[in-house]
Order: structure tokens, then C-alpha cells, then sequence
């Protein structure tokens, strides 16, 4: 019978890394794509109206956001008590200092901003749909009052023939 010669131990080849670095930056590439950035914690409850006739902002970071609505946790600052709150950024508005807050809220996006895009800066009122409308029109006076005049209300799509309540 023939004998095999075992000439050495064989080694395991080397992994190729080559393509790893390709791979790692392929999955970060793409969980940057799928991910959203939120810029901040919304502290109120939202629904939000409904409308036919809506258009889509062009560019989000000219957009400067208030909402309005009933407060997720009792001790949030509310208007009246435990009804309704005001949130600018991320911090919640009491009732006596609204006015002023909403006027330093609508200073602080502009000076944020440069000359061009002053202009440009449109301030979107996210109001719950349940919300009377003193209270928007209180923050939309302000907002006239300090020459913020692009106002831009949000909605969500309602087809044609519907109402807040279903279908005619």
C-alpha cells in the first residue's frame, strides 16, 4: 500500500478584508437613508384636520413649528388648566408669559437664519383639530404683530367627497 507524506502542517489562508470596508460603509449609508433626524419631542396630543387642498413645503429647514394641542402629561404648562398647550422647540408655554414667549420664539428663528432665508421662513401651526380657534388666532396675532406672515397650518390629505365625520 502507498503511503501519503504529510510535508507540513497547512496553514489556513488569509481572509480577504479588502471588501469589509466597503460592506461597513454600505450599512451606514444605509441606515442614514432609512433614519429620520427628529428635531424635537412633542409634548402635545395631535389630530390632526383634515383638508382637500393641500401643498407640500418645499424646504423643511425654512419651516419654524408651534403646536397646539391637549398636553400628553398633567404637568405640562397649559392655557387653561389642564386643557391646552403651547409648545415652542421643545419647551411648553405657560399662560401668562405666552405672548412674550411666542414674540422671543419668532425673534430667536429669524436671527437663526441668514438674510435670504429671513424671508423665506414660514412659521406652520400644528393644532389639534379639537382646539378652539381663540387660541390660534391668539398666536397667529402674534405672529402678524412681529411681521411673521408666512403662516402655514398643517392638515392631513381628506379625499374629495369626505368630511371630519366620514363620507357624505
Amino acid at each position: 500500500m502507498a503511503r501519503f507524506k504529510k510535508d507540513k502542517k497547512r496553514e489556513l489562508a488569509a481572509m480577504g478584508t479588502g471588501s469589509m470596508a466597503d460592506i461597513v460603509f454600505m450599512f451606514l449609508f444605509f441606515f442614514m437613508v432609512i433614519s429620520n433626524m427628529r428635531e424635537t419631542d412633542v409634548r402635545v396630543k395631535l389630530t390632526m384636520p383634515s383638508a382637500t387642498e393641500i401643498q407640500k413645503l418645499e424646504k423643511k429647514s425654512l419651516v419654524a413649528t408651534i403646536y397646539i394641542g391637549i398636553p400628553k402629561s398633567p404637568n405640562e404648562n397649559t392655557l387653561p388648566p389642564g386643557r391646552v398647550s403651547v409648545q415652542l422647540n421643545d419647551q411648553t408655554v405657560k399662560q401668562e408669559n405666552l405672548v412674550g414667549d411666542v414674540r422671543d420664539f419668532i425673534a430667536v428663528e429669524k436671527e437663526s437664519r441668514n438674510e435670504e432665508d429671513k424671508n423665506r421662513l414660514t412659521f406652520s401651526i400644528k393644532a389639534d383639530r379639537d382646539i378652539q380657534m381663540r387660541y390660534i388666532n391668539l398666536i397667529k396675532g402674534e405672529l402678524r404683530a412681529n411681521n411673521a406672515l408666512k403662516i402655514n397650518y398643517a392638515t392631513t390629505k381628506r379625499e374629495r367627497g369626505e368630511y371630519a365625520g366620514g363620507k357624505y
